[in-house]
């Protein structure tokens, strides 16, 4: 890595505006999907990646955006208890954050590792990206040439696009698409001619729901293992171990506490961006100050009223051709989970517990306390992490016998 320090003041600005270009497309998706305002995406994106700082003392060059983790279990979570509830259920997500943070101070990673083990987490992943591929499909629908040409460039630049256009093949695909639009003369701009420079995003006050929290807490299983590895990543690209200093018992606090003021104003859940720890090695440029400079351009974009507005004249197709790829590539995401971790799905153990969290979670099934609900993808963690703490696994009694 280069000397950080010696980039004046002007040089940390530019790397950090492409920074969140980098991030900005993705940090902006998440919301026009849920159903969220995009400003205040934005603004809980600079918010919690300053949180994040403080509480790891400034030293982990990460930035915190829009989660993709949690899109279908918000757009679920809206249609049962209303936008304030869900974000009650939100702010319970970001509590487990704390205590997986606290788990990791007393009783270190492999705690972790056992309670979720590959064959829970890769099959809930999976889930996250396959629950919404009808709503992809049905977006998609409303007009298939933008569609198809929004998903073609996303295609293109992921697979053929160099340096820091790699980085963004979402916004590149949104922006593409838009265009499209634009050209097909589908675009309506009154209501950004309408809004005002500058104004503050629709910040949304959350309530208090039971049946949301419930609903949410075990979606908060991949989210937790995806932010162990994104730590790790930043470890390899930068070559300093954040694991040990400041800890990653401090990073895992400080991405839930950023997820906990995300939810108390209508943002939705953040996460460690590996975008940006892309462009963090592709620059050579790892250091945390250039990263709060990002936060800031973040948080001054939020309260541009001609962007909000902007961006809520994207058309639903431009989304669905985006989606038709995302979706798939999280549900491969989960498969390569398993394959990584060399999961046998031939051992009788792995293969109940990935096959019951998969049709339970695609089969939408419910299990119903009184007036609580829990459903979808939340119900299928739960029970995955349930059945392999009391499905016996022979094979590491096994091992355990060899070593004895």
């Amino acid at each position: 890595m280069n000397n950080n320090k010696k980039l004046g003041f002007i040089q940390k600005s530019v790397v950090g505006a492409q920074f969140l270009f980098v991030a900005f497309g993705a940090t902006v998706l998440v919301p026009l999907l849920v159903g969220m305002d995009p400003s205040v995406a934005l603004f809980t994106a600079g918010l919690g990646t300053f949180i994040f700082h403080a509480i790891t003392k400034g030293k982990v060059p990460i930035f915190l955006g829009s989660s993709f983790a949690f899109i279908a279990p918000i757009i679920k979570a809206t249609e049962l208890f209303g936008l304030p509830g869900t974000l009650c259920g939100l702010i319970a997500v970001g509590a487990v954050y704390g205590l997986m943070s606290l788990l990791i101070k007393l009783r270190g990673i492999d705690f972790i590792s056992r309670l979720f083990p590959p064959v829970v987490v890769g099959p809930v992943i999976m889930l996250i990206g396959l629950s919404l591929a009808g709503t992809g499909v049905d977006m998609a629908k409303s007009n298939w040439i933008i569609a198809l040409v929004a998903l073609t460039t996303t295609v293109v630049v992921s697979l053929f696009a160099k340096g820091l256009l790699k980085l963004i093949p979402i916004f590149s695909g949104i922006i593409v698409g838009y265009l499209t639009a634009i050209f097909m003369g589908l675009i309506d701009f009154t209501p950004v001619a309408n809004a005002p420079w500058f104004a503050w995003p629709a910040f949304v006050k959350p309530e208090f729901c039971w049946e949301a929290i419930i609903f949410m807490i075990p979606v908060a299983i991949a989210p937790v293992i995806e932010h162990i590895g994104d730590v790790y990543a930043i470890n390899e690209v930068t070559g300093k171990d954040f694991v040990k200093d400041p800890g990653l018992h401090r990073t895992m606090l400080g991405d839930g506490a950023a997820c906990i003021a995300a939810s108390l104003i209508g943002g939705p859940p953040v996460t460690t961006y590996s975008e940006v720890t892309g462009a963090i090695s592709l620059t050579k440029i790892a250091d945390p100050a250039v990263i709060r400079i990002a936060a800031v351009f973040g948080i001054a974009f939020s309260v541009l009223g001609k962007v909000s507005a902007l961006l809520k004249t994207i058309p639903s197709a431009v989304l669905g051709g985006i989606m038709l790829l995302l979706f798939g590539t999280i549900a491969a995401v989960g498969i390569n989970n398993l394959i990584k971790n060399r999961v046998d799905l031939g051992d009788t153990r792995n293969l109940i517990i990935a096959s019951l969290i998969l049709t339970l979670g695609i089969g939408g099934a419910e299990l119903i306390f009184g007036s609580i609900t829990i459903s979808g993808i939340g119900l299928a963690a739960l029970v995955g992490v349930i059945l392999n703490l009391i499905i016996p696994n022979k094979k590491n009694k096994e091992v355990k016998t060899e070593d004895k």
